[in-house]
């Protein structure tokens, strides 16, 4: 039995809009080779819209039943994610503890941080092509990570949380890659199945959940938003 198992509940839900987001939604469809970003990844805040969400994600936390409420709540170290964290645990109206896990970072893109698809092509060509053939799960920027480096940590990341919180219900805050390969870790999934998952994106302040049952975490949801109906 994996260890991850031993919980009763897991709930993931990525950060809330950030100003990152809304950079490389403009970005997309032009010219530019870089986003524009003048913070490094880990200091990107949330933007507007990424408050209301996180407020709206809190809205959802305090309407569970006492039975499905978190235990415990972990949030990547990066701005996005912690500032989601807080501002959704402000809206609950039961106390839980949050700390904060580098293991739940984003992924790191190395030298190609910041950079467009477009840049990507244009200054560092041979590792677009190394891309192409290698395929995204293997993958490895220059100084980066691949997928497979984020299910090794998330690995790491899910046996030390479950041995901690045995029967409990831990609230994941993170990024949408870690969402992603959860599903990978958790659910024992392959390169085909979490490609094909990934190729619909995960939402901003969207939840993902599994449940005990017999023994075995199993899906409840994947990437929903019902709780966010005021925002597109």
């Amino acid at each position: 039995m994996r260890s991850v198992d031993t919980l009763e509940w897991l709930i993931l839900t990525r950060h809330g809009e950030s100003t990152g987001n809304v950079a490389y939604r403009t970005a997309m469809g032009t010219d530019a080779e870089e986003l524009g970003l003048r913070e490094r990844d880990s200091d990107i805040p949330l933007s507007d819209t990424g408050r209301e969400q996180a407020a709206l994600l809190g809205g959802w936390l305090a309407g569970l039943p006492e039975d499905e409420r978190p235990t415990v709540a972990v949030s990547s170290p990066y701005l996005r994610s912690l500032n989601t964290a807080r501002l959704a645990l402000a809206e609950a109206p039961y106390g839980v503890d949050l700390r904060v896990d580098e293991r739940l970072r984003d992924r790191e893109l190395g030298v190609l941080e910041g950079l467009t698809p477009r840049g990507v092509g244009l200054r560092f060509p041979e590792e677009a092509v190394r891309m192409r053939r290698l395929g995204k799960f293997y993958y490895r920027p220059p100084g980066g990570e691949s997928w497979c480096d984020l299910a090794l940590r998330l690995r790491s990341f899910y046996r030390d949380l479950a041995q901690d919180h045995p029967g409990g219900r831990p609230f994941v805050i993170a990024h949408d890659a870690i969402v992603v390969m959860t599903r990978y870790v958790v659910e024992g999934l392959g390169e085909r199945e979490i490609l094909d998952i990934e190729k619909d994106p995960v939402l901003n302040c969207s939840v993902t959940r599994w449940r005990s049952n017999g023994g075995k975490l199993s899906a409840v949801t994947y990437n929903a938003c019902d709780h966010l109906p005021a925002i597109p």
